[in-house]
This record gives C-alpha cells, sequence and structure tokens, in this order.
C-alpha cells in the first residue's frame, strides 16, 4: 500500500473476474494515453525510434566502458601487484552508490531524465579522457585511478536511477521488460567486443588508449539523446518538491513484499558475488599464469553468457519471484565449482554459464521491480535496488580482494559463491515461512499487473491478494 502522491498510478493486481480481453486493453496505469495492441518478438522495444537511438548510443558507450574497465584493472595490478588494490578500486567506484544512492533517486524523480542523462553522460566521458591524459603522459599513478573511480563512481549515483527510470518514458509499460532485457544484452554485446580490443590495446600500445577511446565513446549516447523526438516519450508525472521524500521511498519498498525480497537478494549477490574484477585478474596472473589478454578472455566468456542470457530474457513475458531465488542458488552453486576448476578450458566453460545465470538474476529483480513500483515513486525504488545492488561493493569488494590475497584466488571465489547460494537459501526459507507467497509479475497481455499467489492450504483453495 503506497503513502506517495503517485499511489493511484501503481500497479494493481487484476480480479479473478476481470477477463483476457479487458486485461489486454485496458491503458496503463500512471502513464497518458490508451495502450497500444502487444506486439511480439525478441526485439519489439527496437521499433521505437527514441529507445533504438538510445540502445544505439549505448552500445558504443558501453564498449567503451569495457574497454576502461579492463584496462583499470590491469593498470592498477601492474603498478601494485595486489588484488586487495583492484578491490579498493572497485570499491572507490561504488562507495558513492552506498552513501548518496538514496539522493541520486529523489533528483531523477524531479527533474527531465534526459537533460540529467546529456549532463551525466558527458561527466563519464570527461573522466575517461582525463584518465587517458594521465595515462598517456607518463604521469598516472595509483592513486589518479583511484580519484578518477571515485569521481565515475558520483557520476553514477544519479545517472543509474535516471537510466533505469527513462526506459519507460522511451517504449512504455507495455515493453519495459523486453526494453530491460535488451539493454542487458546491449551491455553485455559491448562486454564482447571491449574486453577484446582492450586487451589488444593494452598489450600493443598500453593501457592509456583505452582510456582515450572510451572518453571519445560518449558523443555516441549524447548524440543519440539530443536527436530523439520528445514529444513521442510516454509522458510520467514527476515527484513535486518536498521534504521526507528519502523516508518516504523507504518506507514504501518496506511495505511491497514484490520490491523488498528481489532487493535484499540482489544485495547478497551484488556484495559477495559479482566480485569479478578481482578473481579474474587473480586467476588470470596468480592461478593460470596467463596476462591482460587472458584477462580479456575471462571476460568475454562471461560477456557471451550473459548476451546469452539476457536473449533469453527477452522472450519471456512474465518475471517470477521463485525464479529469482533459484536462479541465485545455481549462481551460487556455479561460482564454488569454478573456484576449483582443474585447468583453465573447465573455468571458461563455466564463466560462460554464469554469466547465464547472473544476467538472469539482474533482469528477472530489475523488471519485477520496475513493474510492481509506482511510477512516481520508480526513480527513488531503482535508486535503493542500485544502492543495494553497487553499493554492497565497497563492503565486499576489499574483504574479498583480502581473501584473495591472503588465501589465494580459488578460496576467495569459493566464498563469494557460497555466501550467494547461502542468501538464496535464506531468503527462499523466509518466504516459505511466510506463507509461500509468490509474486508474479505478467506482461504477456499489453497490461502490466501483480498478482500474490499464497501457497494452498488444507482445503483452502489458491486466491489472489491485492499488491496495492
Amino acid at each position: 500500500m503506497s503513502t506517495g502522491s503517485g499511489a493511484d498510478s501503481a500497479p494493481a493486481p487484476i480480479p479473478d473476474d476481470t477477463t483476457a480481453t479487458d486485461a489486454a486493453t485496458a491503458p496503463p496505469k500512471g502513464s497518458t494515453g490508451t495502450a497500444t495492441a502487444p506486439r511480439g518478438g525478441m526485439f519489439r522495444s527496437l521499433r521505437v525510434r527514441n529507445y533504438r537511438l538510445f540502445a544505439t548510443g549505448q552500445v558504443v558507450s558501453n564498449t567503451g566502458t569495457w574497454m576502461q574497465r579492463i584496462a583499470q584493472d590491469w593498470l592498477v595490478v601492474s603498478i601494485t601487484g595486489s588484488s586487495a588494490a583492484v578491490g579498493i578500486t572497485t570499491a572507490l567506484q561504488f562507495l558513492p552508490m552506498l552513501l548518496f544512492g538514496l539522493y541520486g533517486g529523489v533528483i531523477a524523480d524531479r527533474v527531465s531524465k534526459r537533460k540529467l542523462l546529456l549532463v551525466t553522460q558527458a561527466s563519464m566521458g570527461l573522466t575517461g579522457l582525463a584518465l587517458a591524459v594521465l595515462t598517456l603522459s607518463g604521469h598516472v599513478a595509483v592513486w589518479h585511478v583511484y580519484l578518477m573511480a571515485f569521481v565515475l563512481g558520483l557520476i553514477t549515483v544519479v545517472d543509474n536511477p535516471a537510466r533505469q527510470a527513462f526506459v519507460v518514458e522511451m517504449v512504455g509499460p507495455d515493453d519495459l521488460r523486453n526494453a530491460v532485457s535488451l539493454n542487458s544484452a546491449n551491455f553485455q554485446s559491448a562486454r564482447l567486443v571491449g574486453p577484446a580490443v582492450a586487451g589488444a590495446l593494452i598489450t600493443s600500445l598500453g593501457s592509456g588508449w583505452a582510456f582515450l577511446l572510451n572518453g571519445l565513446s560518449f558523443v555516441a549516447p549524447l548524440a543519440g539523446l539530443l536527436l530523439m523526438r520528445t514529444g513521442e516519450l510516454h509522458k510520467v508525472d514527476r515527484a513535486p518538491r518536498g521534504k521526507g521524500q528519502l523516508r518516504e521511498g523507504v518506507r514504501y519498498v518496506a511495505g511491497h513484499p514484490e520490491l523488498i525480497w528481489p532487493i535484499v537478494l540482489i544485495g547478497f549477490i551484488g556484495t559477495f558475488g559479482f566480485n569479478f574484477p578481482i578473481w579474474l585478474t587473480a586467476f588470470a596472473d596468480k592461478v593460470f599464469h596467463g596476462g591482460a589478454g587472458m584477462y580479456a578472455w575471462f571476460n568475454g566468456l562471461m560477456a557471451a553468457g550473459s548476451l546469452a542470457g539476457a536473449l533469453l530474457a527477452a522472450r519471456r513475458g512474465t518475471s517470477r519471484l521463485r525464479l529469482l531465488v533459484g536462479a541465485a542458488l545455481v549462481f551460487g552453486v556455479l561460482e564454488m565449482t569454478a573456484a576449483l576448476s582443474p585447468a583453465v578450458w573447465i573455468f571458461g566453460t563455466l564463466l560462460v554459464v554464469i554469466g547465464v545465470v547472473g544476467l538472469t538474476i539482474n533482469v528477472t529483480a530489475n523488471s519485477s521491480v520496475q513493474m510492481a513500483t509506482d511510477p512516481l515513486m520508480r526513480g527513488r525504488v531503482m535508486s535503493l535496488f542500485m544502492m543495494v545492488f553497487m553499493g554492497g561493493t565497497p563492503l565486499g569488494a576489499p574483504l574479498v580482494g583480502w581473501v584473495t590475497d591472503a588465501y589465494g584466488a580459488r578460496l576467495g571465489f569459493l566464498a563469494g559463491g557460497a555466501v550467494s547460494a547461502l542468501a538464496a537459501v535464506g531468503v527462499g526459507l523466509m518466504l516459505t515461512r511466510a506463507g509461500g507467497l509468490r509474486v508474479r509479475i505478467d506482461l504477456r497481455r499489453g497490461h502490466q499487473h501483480v498478482r500474490f499467489v499464497p501457497r494452498e492450504r488444507e482445503g483452502e483453495p489458491e486466491r489472489l491478494a491485492a499488491a496495492a
């Protein structure tokens, strides 16, 4: 039950007596206009011109981002020789999300998300160019990398919730899940290309050129945002300025089980299970005795799996909480298995599967949370989601880096997988104790709705309970 001013536009359950025709033709709540007929196809969101411009710009900048990420991690390892130093870099990049993440959501709810993204994307490009100048001039030190990582994190505090919430304005609620999945496919496609290019650049010319290309790559999303037809964007009311909006956002999430459980689980996974820069650099350098090329290859394998997972997710019309919990459990078990891999080809094969399952977790949690959220609260809810998912890294990365340095890469990877698996079991048990609640977000009929389905008890038929 929402206490916010936009409660009337929150996704509502479809009662038992609602017909399929009614569900398909009802206008999406929280947006203007009427619902269009559902459109099929894995890539249906790309039919929307504004989203097509957005996706094109993002695949270019995402490629540059992955180039910088590989170059940054390898530069830190080259300077310090320490996995813990890579963990510190990662922690500093995500520390602002932990400290200020909710404020970013408040800003995103108040202002034009398109205009806000123009500022944040340009600022991200400037950080890449600054790091390129320092590296190519030969003056780079590890504290420079730390500083740029922290500045990038500050920008991300605002960029992430704005970018997440802007998707529904481009495609509308009917195609939101498909667009979220295609965003992930976009990101993972860039992850296939970026590491390979970065590995070649690092070994032949040095890390500085990867930073330079990343900075220049942000011209593409800026051009896409400027070329959009603003009249074709789906109008979403902005939250008015007022006191207590942070507390309102937290109370809203706490009062909605379909939001709190994905966020709790994704927090554990993000804090302890997604520390791949630490583990993959350590496995490439110290376990399998490769170099920057092997590290890039590992990232490419994970990207291939993640891309496959994103495309599979784009075909699904529903998001279920039990799918999220099951995928998280499998994810943890796979990480523990990969940690014990005796050969590099076995390790690489498992990375592909980890990529598929990890992306399933991400898309399922993201789309479920967005579709179950009141549009006026979406920026704040997504900022909390990203704060928990990414903001946990400053807590987990240094700890995982220390374990990896002190006890070896295998034990570090094993510990991360164990925590992820235990978190999935814990959340599953708590849901069972709460009555076996299942949350189903259904988008297949072009009308968003949330259904809560308690487990059938003795002589009691399965029934629906209200979501809001």
